[in-house]
């Protein structure tokens, strides 16, 4: 959701127009206007530059998902990048000796190590790969289930046979690497789509599944299944097996327990952390964990009863495979594209970022965008890129996390970060980036923000933890730094969505939550939160049956939602009846904002729509994007310029786009091939 000033001929129209019009009759009242405005006729404006111009790629970079290690290599594989490259990292010299690209997919959580060779598990399209480091040959080994899915974990049993979690069947399939056949064994949770983490030993393989959420094992021979879950429904996350002990964690805590479900301990997190993201298991049964949000790594001993902080090599990031190389050296992977060795006695260490060792970092999917004075600010992974537009110069800034929402004032660019739920600060002018404050709560995922003008406050929605419900708004004040935390505004909902007018936070509801626990609410909610009273005013279900409000805008009295369950629907509430007025089919989900007046929804697979006001039906303003965000599909417009464009993708170049609807040619070049 984005906002921008009402210019004369916005407000003319408004005042104006009486009844609905069909897009054809809105084109020619305007061609008309534009004249009277003394304007250049339509052809004249429209004609001169192209409806989409194409800069290249938006964000560039190198992030990690799968990570193992074999020998004195490691093999990690990006994330987001197309093709996905496998990259072969030599533990002695830290650099990359050579890559491999990957049919298909977009990465690889899942990688193990058998028989000598490194095996991968794409998403996007569940394959598994060989990679033999002799030969350098890549070979295609198995697919697990239909075209589209993930291999979300890879594991090698004590006598080389090789396990498998997936999406979206929950499956634990086995692959014996002899003859590469591959079987699904054991949908060990019915209902449950996500088989995230697993581990197997001699008997059993052991794996994290949701929603619901459980830790299971699955006889090997019989494919019979126990629920070992501990804690019950709560999502649990990645598993170790050593001897007769398996480790995991859930709900904030580390879990150890015998393989059989006994003996269960139990070791709370620091407060301070949300989750474990990887896990590994010392010769002497201590547990080396790193966690979100600080991003250190921590121990556990056998005979102490809390976590000992280790070090924290690469602050607030996540962690992809953390490896003992020996008694005392840590390797591990982290998301950001950086590896890092830590000595687990003095706490040192180093840390070294692929691309500098040798990694080509390539075209991503951004996660958001912004534009300021002549600079068009793209989030993407750990990085902020900025395109200077008067020089065609780009600048890439560190950030720890994805910036998954942003918002200009006054020529700074705030930014909401997964998944530390923290606010920064970022000056484009010095490229300084300060912290602003944290969200905590238990929240996790930011996914918009607002800005009220009348009350000079900053609002930030977000969804909680895996295994949680509810969402908060928070209320930042950009002038002091204060930041209030409203957990709850709806109950058992995530927030989603978000605009401020006049004093109200308008939110839009998600029944799912964080995921990993099943729903107790049947439909979304819209709220409005007053931000001087700091209450909820009322909640009301526009759309009964509909889950997700994906994103909403609020203009000249009316609130614009647009649904991701079903996708594409959206409608148009009245705020003071609260009753929906308009409601319609658009063809993806995606954001909405407001440019000179008119009301947009950019959404996905390929266009942008103009909803409003006082329009019949939805008018495509462009189409042909195939706009490739990792979130949801969105615009910035170019605001406080006499401009009818905006910055947003095609494909994953970033491209200024003409957003003016009563422009006869919507022809759309495509991208260039970057």
């Amino acid at each position: 959701m984005r906002r921008s000033q009402l210019s004369f001929l916005s407000l003319f129209i408004v005042a104006t127009s009486l009844v609905a019009v069909t897009p054809a009759q809105m084109r020619a009242t305007m061609e008309t206007l534009w004249r009277g405005d003394r304007k250049a006729s339509l052809p004249e404006r429209c004609d001169p530059e192209p409806a989409v111009q194409v800069l290249g790629p938006a964000s560039t970079a190198a992030p990690l998902v799968g990570a193992t290690v074999l020998g004195d290599k490691a093999y990690v594989v990006t994330r987001g990048l197309r093709p996905a490259v496998l990259a072969e990292v030599d533990l002695l010299t830290r650099t990359v000796r050579r890559t491999v690209l990957l049919p298909t997919g977009e990465g690889a959580w899942a990688t193990t190590v058998a028989d000598g060779s490194v095996y991968v598990g794409v998403y996007g399209t569940p394959d598994v790969y060989r990679f033999d480091p002799k030969t350098g040959d890549l070979a295609w080994v198995a697919r697990l289930g239909s075209a589209s899915g993930y291999v979300w974990a890879l594991t090698t049993a004590p006598d080389g046979i090789v396990y498998a979690a997936t999406y979206p069947d929950g499956g634990i399939w086995e692959l014996d690497p002899r003859d590469g056949d591959a079987r699904r064994i054991a949908r060990p949770v019915p209902g449950a789509q996500y088989a995230r983490y697993v581990a197997a030993d001699d008997t059993h393989v052991y794996a994290s599944v949701y929603s619901p959420g459980r830790l299971v094992a699955v006889d090997r021979a019989t494919h019979t299944v126990q629920d070992l879950s501990p804690l019950g429904d709560v999502g649990y996350g990645p598993i170790a097996v050593h001897d007769d002990r398996l480790t995991t964690t859930a709900a904030r805590t580390l879990l150890s327990m015998r393989t059989d479900g006994t003996a269960v301990e139990v070791v709370d997190f620091p407060t301070s952390e949300a989750l474990a993201d990887a896990l590994a298991v010392a010769s002497d049964g201590t547990t080396y964990v790193t966690t979100r949000r600080s991003g250190s790594v921590w121990q556990h001993r056998p005979e102490k009863a809390e976590l000992e902080l280790v070090a924290t090599p690469s602050a607030r990031d996540e962690h992809r495979a953390i490896v003992l190389l020996d008694d005392a050296t840590l390797f591990g992977v982290t998301g950001s594209g950086a590896v890092w060795w830590l000595d687990v006695e003095t706490g040192s260490s180093e840390v070294v970022d692929l691309v500098d060792a040798g990694l080509t970092p390539g075209p991503e999917r951004p996660q958001s965008i912004a534009y300021t004075a002549g600079t068009v600010v793209v989030g993407g992974h750990w990085g902020i890129e900025m395109h200077r537009l008067a020089s065609g110069r780009r600048e890439r800034v560190r950030v720890p996390g994805e910036p998954k929402a942003m918002l200009v004032r006054e020529g700074l660019v705030y930014l909401a970060m997964y998944p530390s739920a923290e606010i920064l600060v970022l000056d484009p002018a010095t490229r300084r980036v300060r912290r602003l404050g944290e969200i905590g709560h238990g929240q996790q995922r930011p996914w918009d923000m607002a800005y009220d003008e009348r009350t000079g406050l900053l609002v930030v929605v977000t969804a909680p933890d895996t295994g949680d419900l509810e969402g908060a708004l928070t209320v930042v004040d950009p002038r002091t730094g204060d930041v209030d935390v409203y957990p709850g505004v709806l109950k058992d909902q995530a927030l989603m969505a978000v605009d401020a007018v006049d004093g109200i936070a308008y939110v839009g509801g998600d029944v799912l939550g964080g995921g990993g626990v099943p729903p107790t609410r049947g439909s979304a909610s819209i709220g409005a939160f007053d931000l001087r009273s700091r209450r909820l005013l009322w909640e009301v279900e526009p759309l009964p049956g509909q889950r997700t409000v994906q994103d909403l805008v609020v203009h000249d009295g009316l609130l614009y939602g647009v649904m991701k369950r079903d996708p594409g629907t959206w409608f148009a509430m009245h705020l003071r009846t609260r009753t929906v007025r308009q409601r319609g089919s658009l063809s993806g989900y995606g954001e909405t904002f407001v440019h000179r007046g008119q009301v947009f929804a950019a959404v996905y697979p390929d266009r942008i729509y103009r909803l409003g006001p006082d329009l019949s039906e939805p008018m495509v303003v462009a189409d042909d994007l195939d706009h490739e965000w990792s979130s949801n599909p969105q615009v910035a417009p170019e605001s406080g310029e006499d401009s009818w464009h905006g910055w947003g993708l095609q494909g994953r170049d970033l491209a200024r786009i003409r957003l003016d609807a009563w422009c006869p040619d919507r022809a759309t070049p495509r991208a260039s091939a970057a």
